[in-house]
């Protein structure tokens, strides 16, 4: 891709509030996140400060009197809409995407009924509750299936279920954090990710594990995870899919910065998994490792996400 370089005014931000932490499952990830964005803004003069998200948080930023906010929280409250729809009723503009947009990335279930009717390629999936039996599930998705949370990210609390006598734990540790759950058809193959922002798709990531799918350890904790960029596929196949991670962001109602995720089987079909639409920022971060191959360094890439707060909405 073409990469412009910008020149930004630090003043024309005002005060910026840095939403981190929260109280969701993906706290301690977010609170990293935080830091490194807020440490990025602050070396390129921005008036950036921290703010750890509780249940004060309107109070604090109405008496703060903050001119932006750049939300970085991830999962449950900062990524849902939730807050996104907080900032609006004080019209303090923020990053990223909508109420809609948010709540949609943060809803697997709804996220791909919008996929479907959009006529988007996803696996197909059971809502757990919906179909009781067992074998029902196992029936009409086969073996394995990944059975996760509706509204968790992360992978958290998803499990791969490779016996029918595995579905009701998995269902149970995914139930830990989500009273929706859904399984869904195993795809064997390759993982990608595309970033997103300003419009544009960033250079495809690759990523190959030795456990059985990208878990939480495999992106935050291990060092046995590779990131391959660029991906191995030719520039026609990386441009198609890259087009295609485009239309799902959009069909999602995202906007201004995110990541698409989507297996590759080996037909060479394309099948979308999930929309990001606060995706991590830290060291093991995928959108970070695709916009340094597109040329544009972590500095850069967080003025620019900052700079979607400017979009009218």
């Amino acid at each position: 891709m073409n990469v412009v370089d910008r020149q930004y005014q630090p003043a024309q931000f005002g005060r910026v509030a840095v939403l981190m932490g929260g109280r969701s499952a993906e706290r301690d990830v977010s609170l990293k996140s935080g830091a490194a964005v807020l440490a990025a803004l602050q070396r390129s003069g921005v008036d950036a400060h921290a703010v750890d998200v509780g249940v004060d948080v309107l109070a604090q930023l109405d008496r703060s009197a903050f001119d932006r906010a750049f939300i970085i929280l991830h999962g449950r409250g900062g990524e849902d809409g939730v807050i996104q729809g907080a900032l609006e009723l004080l019209a303090l503009p923020y990053t990223g995407s909508g109420v809609l947009g948010s709540a949609l990335g943060m809803d697997k279930l709804r996220c791909k009924q919008v996929w479907m009717g959009a006529g988007l390629p996803t696996p197909e999936f059971v809502q757990i509750g919906a179909v009781g039996d067992p074998a029902d599930v196992v029936e009409r998705l086969g073996m394995p299936l990944m059975v996760k949370p509706v509204h968790e990210g992360s992978s958290i609390g998803m499990s791969r279920v490779e016996q029918i006598e595995q579905l009701a734990e998995a269902c149970a540790i995914a139930r830990r954090f989500d009273g929706e759950v859904i399984a869904e058809r195993w795809v064997h193959g390759a993982e990608y990710t595309a970033a997103v922002i300003d419009g544009q798709a960033l250079p495809l990531i690759k990523l190959e594990t030795p456990r059985a799918f990208y878990d939480y350890d495999a992106k935050y904790v291990l060092d046995s995870t590779r990131y391959v960029c660029p991906c191995g596929l030719s520039h026609a196949q990386e441009t198609e899919f890259q087009a295609l991670a485009l239309r799902a962001f959009d069909a999602a109602g995202a906007s201004g910065w995110g990541r698409v995720d989507f297996m590759l089987d080996a037909d060479g079909q394309a099948w979308l998994i999930e929309v990001n639409t606060v995706p991590g920022m830290t060291d093991h971060s995928l959108v970070p490792m695709a916009a340094r191959a597109a040329g544009i360094e972590f500095d850069e890439l967080v003025m620019r996400i900052l700079d979607t707060s400017m979009s009218d909405r």
